[in-house]
This record gives structure tokens, sequence and C-alpha cells, in this order.
């Protein structure tokens, strides 16, 4: 079992930064660990994710403005928000799962943080 914890959201304006943190309670280091985010009334979507092996993936609406990394001890995944947009604002979620290769679909993930506002006004 993985507890996780996210921090690091709040509001910003548009093309502003944020820097999101998510702790976890033991090392992750070969397990795929990802940043999803969810908008009002609709299902998660994977913003970012960082494979057991250290291989980046990203969705497109973010390539180029986020980058999705882990602290060397492999207990915290960051996801630095650069040149943020209105459309960016939404709960977003850590999560983490026992396997090594990620997927795209939350329904992969096993575990879950609490979640953390990014609000970006325009």
């Amino acid at each position: 079992h993985v507890q996780l914890v996210e921090s690091g959201g709040g509001s910003v304006q548009a093309g502003g930064s944020l820097r999101l943190s998510c702790s976890a309670s033991r090392y992750t280091s070969t397990h795929c660990m990802a940043w999803f985010r969810q908008f009002p009334g609709q299902g998660r979507e994977a913003v970012a994710s960082v494979s057991g092996g250290g291989a980046t993936v990203y969705d497109d609406s973010v390539k180029g403005r986020f980058t999705v990394s882990r602290f060397h001890d492999r207990k915290v995944l960051y996801l630095q928000m650069n040149s943020l947009k209105p459309e960016d604002s939404a709960m977003y979620f850590c999560a983490a799962r026992s396997g090594v290769a990620c997927y795209p679909s939350d329904t992969a993930f096993e575990w879950w943080g609490q979640g953390t506002q990014v609000t970006v006004s325009s």
C-alpha cells in the first residue's frame, strides 16, 4: 500500500507557474507514477506520467509546458506547470500503480492522493 499526499495547488493568473508535489509513504522507484486532472462533471484524465524505468509521457495539451519529475530518493513526484492557461483549471491528483509500466487510464492505478485544486484566471 502507498499513501500519497499532494501539495502546491492554488490560484494563479494565466501565464504563471505552479509546482505540484506528491509525497509517497514509501519508496516507489519501480512503480509508475502519474498526475491526473479532473474537470467538474468529468472523469479523471492523464496529464503526465513517469514509468518505473524513468520514461515520461505527456498529454498533448500540456506538452512543452508541464514537466514531471521524481526527486532522487524517489519518494516525491513533481509536476512543474508553466505557461498556465485557464483551461488548465482542475483538481489535480497524484496516482501510483504497482507495475513499472504506465497506462493512460485511471483504472490502472491502485493508489491515489486526495487531490489539489489548481485555478488559473484570465
